[in-house]
């Protein structure tokens, strides 16, 4: 099994939550958006230090945003409204798709949907 690393469960692993230990050995393929997410989140909590650092520690398989994508996941995004999506998750979930990837995330709007992989929060 490979999978796309949404924010969530990128955040949730350099924390060492014990509920993503399982996933420590695969590859982190994400994308450039869930980058720039993560970054602004590590940002706004605990500075910009720590936001380098984050950036410059972790390794990343980055899959390109194509033109395509993007109006797939905003289409996604608008047909499925009541989830309230964001858009790296959107984007993110539809390049899980086109690569063949299981979406690997904490979000629990994907907790049923297909392709996902939901893994809960040791807080929730």
């Amino acid at each position: 099994m490979t999978y796309f690393f949404d924010s969530y469960a990128i955040i949730e692993m350099s924390e060492s939550n014990p509920c993503y230990e399982g996933y420590k050995e695969f590859e982190i393929i994400t994308s450039v958006l869930n980058i720039g997410e993560i970054y602004q989140i590590i940002l706004r909590k605990k500075g910009k230090e720590a936001a380098d650092n984050w950036f410059k520690k972790t390794n990343f398989k980055l899959l390109e945003i194509t033109p395509e994508v993007i109006i797939e996941g905003i289409y996604f995004r608008h047909s499925n409204k009541k989830n309230n999506f964001s858009l790296p998750d959107a984007v993110g979930y539809k390049l899980s798709l086109k690569h063949n990837l299981k979406f690997l995330t904490g979000d629990k709007q994907f907790e049923n949907m297909p392709n996902a992989e939901f893994v809960k929060n040791r807080q929730d």
